[in-house]
């Protein structure tokens, strides 16, 4: 029997730069949309404050991946990590502090 995690890849920050990202929203409930938003703020002030590394699953062109690495910014489109390396929030299935 698969499970989630054995189809999940894992890549490091570094690669996003490489991936090319579909315009579409990944949830469709507002509920999560809204929750998405507030685990990224709370994701940003744990990698500010404490250099705390989160888990994000998000969705590429090619399918769900993960990277666990600390956020150090956020605008209303992206996720900004060390270097520069953005992620767009509507790519991002969810956070895990």
């Amino acid at each position: 029997m698969n499970t989630i995690s054995e189809t999940i890849i894992t890549i490091e920050k570094e690669a996003l730069d490489t991936i090319h990202f579909p315009p579409q929203e990944v949830l469709v409930d507002m509920k999560q949309i809204e929750q998405r938003e507030y685990e990224a703020k709370r994701a940003m002030k744990l990698g500010n404050l404490f250099n705390d590394k989160v888990k994000i699953l998000f969705e590429d062109a090619e399918g769900i991946k993960m990277l666990e690495t600390s956020v150090w910014g956020m605008t209303d489109n992206y996720l900004i990590f060390k270097r520069g390396t953005m992620l767009p929030l509507n790519r991002i299935h969810e956070i895990i502090i």
